[in-house]
């Protein structure tokens, strides 16, 4: 008796888009005025995770610009200067791509010591683009307010690492 081998293909809509989508409606849920105990939710950059995590996952021509669009979409939700989180993605993208082979089968305290790095370099490179177009430095506090939810998002990039990483063999 032969039994059926399934083979799980996983297509681009299912590692990007839906991911993607999920950040634009977690970024939009955020950002509900909402307080509790006289404090606001908390707003992370919630396309960080894919930044951190497509690269790792596999190279992709579609990533760069489902990226970008995130990126211009968070600059026009926030009010900020066009282009910045579009800059600090790709850049995190970027690194991430030329870094992607040392980082296979690493352990995941060495991915959160990278995440942690790629984070603080994306929300550098946001502060210098704010200085530069304002004129006027951003609030460090505000600033750390923004990054530190946003590094607690970490779990949800070492998901997506672990749940498509080896979901189809042709790009190994």
């Amino acid at each position: 008796m032969r039994r059926t081998i399934t083979v799980r293909m996983v297509g681009p809509m299912q590692w990007i888009g839906y991911p993607a989508l999920i950040a634009v409606a977690a970024t939009i849920l955020f950002a509900i005025p909402l307080r509790l105990f006289g404090l606001t939710l908390p707003e992370p950059v919630w396309p960080m995770v894919l930044a951190f995590a497509w690269p790792l996952i596999r190279p992709s021509m579609l990533a760069p610009a489902v990226l970008f669009g995130l990126g211009v979409f968070l600059d026009f939700f926030w009010g900020g200067q066009v282009g910045m989180w579009a800059l600090s993605l790709l850049l995190i993208y970027g690194a991430m791509l030329l870094a992607s082979k040392y980082l296979a089968g690493q352990a995941t305290i060495v991915l959160f010591a990278l995440y942690v790095a790629s984070t603080g370099l994306a929300f550098a490179v946001a502060y210098f683009v704010t200085r530069g177009s304002l004129g006027n430095a951003p609030n460090l506090l505000a600033v750390m307010g923004q990054m530190i939810p946003t590094l607690l998002l970490f779990p949800l990039a070492d998901w997506l690492i672990e749940r498509f990483d080896d979901a189809d063999v042709r790009f190994r």
